[in-house]
């Protein structure tokens, strides 16, 4: 996620409320809870287009929640649940987060260097 993208969503939900707790993508009708799910595709569509994206297949809301939780992966899990909006950090750790490639080789690697670091 790009620094202005961050900052528009921390803006946006600081908007909503003294507490800076709203959500970010308030109800019409009733700011203080999220959109209906229902909504959220039109959204995507318009945002997709405006953005000048390509459509597709599995790229939408859910894969950008994916991919954002998984870029975050070295930031405390309480911070990463605050950033995203949810609730309970089993749901991150169960759905969002997904390990890449170089991720697993980097944690080997660091592995790897403690072992051989407490060996002398």
């Amino acid at each position: 996620m790009t620094d202005e993208a961050l900052d528009a969503l921390e803006d946006a939900r600081a908007m909503g409320s003294e507490t800076g707790e709203a959500p970010v993508l308030p109800a019409s009708r009733n700011p203080r809870v999220g959109v209906d799910a229902a909504r959220l595709p039109a959204w995507w569509s318009k945002a997709r287009i405006l953005a000048g994206l390509e459509p597709k297949a599995g790229r939408g809301w859910h894969s950008l929640r994916r991919k954002s939780a998984s870029d975050l992966m070295d930031q405390p899990l309480k911070v990463l649940c605050q950033l995203g909006g949810w609730k309970t950090a089993k749901t991150v750790l169960r759905c969002y987060q997904r390990a890449d490639e170089g991720q697993l080789r980097k944690a080997l690697e660091d592995r790897r260097r403690a072992r051989n670091g407490n060996r002398k």
